[in-house]
């Protein structure tokens, strides 16, 4: 356990990453905990540097003293190499987000996927999760479905544009939860799949305000299908809209990226974060457009 008097410098790895609000997040928790806690973006697009640096950036960092890193694109697999170990859900992930510093050594954790199953588990506690569709087989989707077979989907169908790329994702996870049943489709399938879903999981970069729109006919949406999504900015995106006008139970995207930011925040510190005020937080920079 962390004492009030420690202080914790932590780094943020990966590309564009200063505009990110997890530095602000950690920082205000820290802050109304009392503790000193300096979190800094090392933007590799900015510094001029290269993902395949990432060990080298970690091993600078130890040197002056830092707690650890949180690891984003492109650099959540290459890290791994530079690792002296790793927890258990992010070796089975391949893919790592988080790593602490603790006696010279490197240790990877992944709050990805933990960060989203805690949302699932707390905000959409009591939802049917025999069936599940998920939208998207990318990175983060990767995740995404992991944490929904964490917390005991029992059905998933992984649909995708690229339709290999969606059974190599479904053919891994098969072989991680060999007691579940996990299949693959284009967006062809998305209305077949959905007809006895229980819930609906959004994964691509569709409603991001760069991507504007919807990822599917909303006339799929029905009020007896719970409906996730991991976009966050906007936090309300044209399916999180929609999805409540059709009577949905509805997890919007910042439940992940702020639920990421409290399971690393315990594992840097020590210390139980305020999840509730970190959303908050969190709600509050983006209602600020930062």
């Amino acid at each position: 356990m962390s004492t009030i008097d420690e202080s914790f410098l932590v780094g943020l790895i990966g590309d564009g990453v200063t505009p990110s609000l997890t530095p602000p997040m950690h920082e205000a928790e820290a802050d109304a905990q009392g503790v000193r806690y300096l979190y800094r973006p090392l933007d590799l697009l900015t510094i001029g540097r290269d993902g395949a640096d990432v060990g080298e950036l970690m091993r600078n960092g130890r040197e002056l003293g830092f707690t650890g890193f949180n690891i984003t694109h492109p650099c959540k697999q290459l890290v791994l190499e530079h690792l002296d170990s790793l927890s258990d859900d992010a070796a089975r992930l391949g893919a790592v987000n988080t790593v602490l510093i603790r006696e010279g050594k490197f240790h990877g954790e992944n709050t990805d996927f933990s960060g989203f199953a805690r949302a699932v588990t707390t905000q959409l506690g009591g939802v049917a999760l025999d069936r599940v569709v998920q939208l998207g087989a990318g990175g983060a989707g990767a995740a995404v479905a992991y944490a929904l077979l964490s917390v005991d989907v029992q059905y998933l169908t992984i649909i995708d544009l690229d339709a290999t790329r969606a059974e190599e994702r479904a053919a891994s996870l098969r072989a991680l939860f060999p007691d579940r049943e996990v299949a693959s489709g284009t967006p062809d399938d998305v209305a077949g799949a959905l007809e006895n879903a229980n819930g609906l999981v959004h994964c691509t970069p569709v409603g991001m305000h760069q991507h504007p729109g919807m990822p599917l006919d909303k006339s799929l949406l029905r009020s007896d299908l719970w409906v996730a999504d991991i976009v966050y900015r906007p936090v309300d995106t044209e399916l999180v809209k929609a999805a409540k006008a059709a009577g949905c139970r509805v997890l919007d995207g910042g439940h992940m990226a702020v639920g990421q930011a409290v399971d690393a925040f315990r594992l840097m510190t020590g210390l139980e974060p305020d999840a509730e005020r970190m959303r908050a937080h969190f709600l509050n920079m983006l209602a600020k457009g930062l």
